[in-house]
């Protein structure tokens, strides 16, 4: 500063305001601490938010289970023992899987669905080609129903085959040889909904086949029928047997089949053989 000429050197005193040069005043320093004093308060805030929303699921679980009593039932089916399994055993599940899929896409098509004798054939035509998304829904609902079939016969094989119908899980395998006529019988009364020729005709058939049966034939056909031809009032009956009675029917007997699978447990697989215990192979040695 002293080698600047007298003028240059009042200039570059005037700029500098009587500041030190590269040093901060007790004001900039104040103002500092402020400022990072509010970042930590709104880092703080944000963290304690975070905590606050990772309780509220907490919170809920420990309401639901006060009021409930459903922890001693889900520590028992989440951390039960099983065998080592394989791909047999999601065959299972696979149909579960199947029926929900039914459940769902049976929901869009019945909300545009018109069980009338003179209006189901057109509100079909009308799924398929008007409604968005409507011919890929009725595809998997069509579909979905051969599926399930088809996963309920192997997971009904693979059952027997396995020996799982044995002692203790008797009542298991009556439940679901019911689910399976259950799931045939809620094909028959969907296959007639679509009120073409080819359906129409084929439930006559089958309800004719399902009227020479013993005893309860006639009675099971004149039930279905509506009376003993087929008039306007047969779709309708079908639409709320297949909509409202069958699946009703279904979803208590899945619970009361999972109750009693994970009670029970599941079958090792025939080629896999008990260890003993140590005890008593020292016994027999």
């Amino acid at each position: 500063m002293k080698l600047l000429p007298g003028p240059l050197r009042r200039r570059r005193e005037a700029e500098t305001d009587g500041k030190p040069d590269g040093r901060p005043v007790d004001g900039d320093l104040r103002k500092g601490h402020e400022q990072d004093a509010r970042e930590r308060e709104k880092a703080g805030d944000r963290q304690r938010r975070r905590e606050a929303a990772l309780e509220v699921p907490i919170a809920v679980a420990g309401w639901v289970d006060e009021r409930t009593g459903a922890g001693p039932f889900m520590r028992g089916m989440l951390y039960r023992k099983v065998p080592p399994s394989n791909w047999y055993y999601t065959l299972g599940s696979a149909t579960l899987f199947a029926f929900l899929s039914q459940a769902i896409t049976g929901v869009f098509l019945a909300m545009y669905y018109r069980p009338s004798a003179t209006q189901a054939y057109e509100s079909v035509q009308h799924i398929t080609n008007d409604v968005f998304l409507g011919q890929l829904v009725r595809g998997m609902h069509k579909w979905g129903a051969t599926v399930m079939v088809i996963l309920i016969f192997m997971h009904m094989g693979r059952t027997f085959f396995f020996g799982a119908y044995k002692y203790p899980r008797e009542l298991n395998w009556i439940i679901g040889v019911v689910l399976l006529v259950l799931t045939l019988a809620m094909g028959l009364t969907g296959y007639l909904l679509p009120f073409d020729q080819r359906s129409f005709w084929a439930t006559v058939v089958a309800v004719n086949l399902n009227s020479s049966g013993p005893i309860i034939g006639p009675y099971l056909a004149d039930f279905l029928r509506g009376g003993a031809e087929f008039g306007a009032t047969t779709i309708s009956r079908f639409y709320a047997i297949h909509m409202l009675l069958i699946p009703g029917l279904i979803a208590a007997l899945i619970g009361a089949h999972l109750y009693l699978v994970v009670k029970l447990g599941v079958t090792a697989p025939p080629w896999m053989k008990a260890e003993k215990a140590r005890e008593l192979a020292k016994e027999e040695i």
